[in-house]
């Protein structure tokens, strides 16, 4: 059923059930106090209410058998998906470099298995609910995002996540790049610093790789009995 979303630059019609809900990076280390983010000097207050927008949208999705994909940044214990030394990844990926500078934190950000890796209670993935683990920013690098999207016939994506400027629109921009059609949900992403970078990355988006919306617009588009009521009226 093609219902009508509400987004910025213009609405855009999606196909419910060719849309999926992509949640990226909703994990302790960005959204929780004692967290990457935050250990990193990071506010990451502005994510309790990412979060809550983000859990109105799964349960949105899941009530009208809209599938929700997450996307969880992390390394085993040994680093070695991490990147070598011919990899800038080491270099520039806040937990890796986090965890170089200070010792102590060695093997306790984004490590696979630690709190810091779990996603947060709020959004605790049902078990039909894929999750792939990326070592990357983008979850299309190295990861079966693209064939499991393929293989379901997705062609939407409604995308939520932290943090908005970094694997947020890296994800964005590759699925962009791979002809899928993204939507970002704007007060359910919070970015890695100051507003003014949400607004970049929002201009970004709405100017050249896709459309921006709302929790809830989001999840009213998805209520399929509120659609069909909708259309019953007319």
């Amino acid at each position: 059923m093609k219902v009508a979303l509400p987004a910025r630059p213009e609405p855009i019609e999606i196909d419910r059930e060719r849309t999926a809900v992509l949640l990226v990076d909703m994990q302790n280390a960005f959204a929780s106090p004692g967290g990457m983010l935050d250990l990193a000097g990071v506010d990451v207050r502005p994510a309790a209410a990412a979060v809550a927008n983000a859990r109105l949208v799964v349960d949105a999705a899941r009530a009208a058998s809209v599938p929700v994909i997450y996307l969880v940044m992390g390394y085993p214990p040994d680093q070695s998906t991490a990147g070598g030394e011919d990899s800038p990844n080491p270099r520039k990926e806040l937990a890796l470099c986090l965890m170089r500078e200070r010792p102590e934190l060695r093997g306790k950000l984004l490590t696979i298995g630690t709190w810091d890796f779990q996603i947060v209670d709020a959004l605790t993935p049902a078990r039909s609910d894929p999750v792939i683990t990326k070592s990357r920013y983008s979850g299309f690098a190295g990861t079966p995002l693209d064939a499991l999207l393929r293989s379901r016939g997705i062609r939407t994506l409604l995308m939520a996540g932290i943090a908005s400027n970094v694997c947020v629109e890296s994800t964005l921009r590759d699925a962009y790049f791979h002809e899928y059609w993204p939507v970002m949900i704007d007060d359910a992403t919070m970015p890695a610093g100051a507003p003014e970078i949400q607004r970049a990355t929002v201009y970004n988006v709405t100017t050249f790789f896709g459309w921006v919306s709302t929790a809830a617009e989001v999840a009213a588009a998805l209520d399929a009995k509120r659609s069909f009521r909708r259309r019953a009226k007319v």
